[in-house]
């Protein structure tokens, strides 16, 4: 039975830097289970105090200390995080000292810059592409696709809109999907409307057991998802892609993150902001 610890993500805004440099320390230790919890938007000495005291009740109810991962700039703010009754690794201060001293300059020790809006031409790029995703989901609309940075092909829920969304969000990418249908995998050519967009595809993969699981929470008891059905599907599939020397990576046990930036790599594409 895995131990169970709490693990507090503290920010002075929203927790994304706290938790994903967190978390990353957190899977090095797997034989421990982890009570996760973000507390965002801890900007001010009183708040810290609330947040100290809270983590003080956490020791006594769970009987050891906290795990304390803080990302907060200022320097009263965190210092009244500082407590004995638990581990706080504080982001800012293991790092700022070392940069100020490297670069021969102090900080600014702003709030808000990792994830704030400073560059409304980045802004509204990023923006452009997430919309554009959303109106190339699932094969909706082709007629702009030679405005795509990568086409997604893959089966019915094997992650293709979660990673378009992501590319778009995270990177400026322009990606569209295009589902691929039983017609399709019995075809012994590509899709006719992506044959033009060939060098843009990259394919999406999923074990057939993880697809069958997926598929029947979304329509139990359907021959769209049988295992018979994803695991044909499935293979399919992948004989298309390597057929047609299209690359492809399986989605089974990679989160959106690593799916999108293995794309990234394999597919040559570059951040467009």
């Amino acid at each position: 039975m895995p131990h169970l610890r709490s693990a507090i993500f503290v920010s002075d805004r929203t927790g994304i830097t706290a938790e994903a440099l967190g978390n990353t320390l957190l899977t090095q230790f797997d034989t421990i289970e982890f009570k996760r919890e973000t507390i965002p938007f801890v900007d001010t000495v009183e708040k810290a105090r609330e947040v100290a005291e809270m983590i003080r009740q956490r020791t006594i109810e769970d009987h050891q200390k906290p795990v304390v991962f803080t990302s907060i700039v200022n320097a009263e703010v965190r210092q009244a995080l500082r407590v004995d009754h638990a581990l706080v690794i504080d982001f800012f201060e293991a790092f700022i000292g070392e940069l100020e001293a490297e670069l021969h300059q102090k900080a600014t020790l702003s709030v808000g810059k990792a994830h704030g809006m400073m560059d409304e031409e980045q802004y509204d790029h990023r923006i452009e592409a997430v919309n554009y995703s959303l109106n190339h989901d699932d094969g909706v609309k082709l007629k702009d696709l030679h405005e795509a940075d990568v086409v997604l092909v893959g089966v019915s829920r094997s992650g293709k809109t979660p990673t378009c969304l992501y590319l778009a969000l995270q990177y400026g990418i322009k990606a569209a999907n295009y589902p691929l249908t039983p017609e399709d995998l019995g075809s012994p050519t590509l899709p006719k409307m992506l044959l033009p967009f060939r060098q843009k595809i990259f394919g999406l993969t999923i074990d057939p057991a993880r697809l069958h699981h997926i598929r029947s929470e979304r329509r139990p008891d359907s021959k769209y998802a049988s295992m018979e059905n994803c695991r044909s599907e499935v293979n399919e599939a992948e004989s298309m892609f390597r057929q047609h020397a299209i690359p492809f990576i399986s989605t089974t046990h990679k989160s959106i993150e690593e799916i999108a930036s293995t794309i990234m790599h394999k597919a040559n594409l570059t951040r467009k902001f």
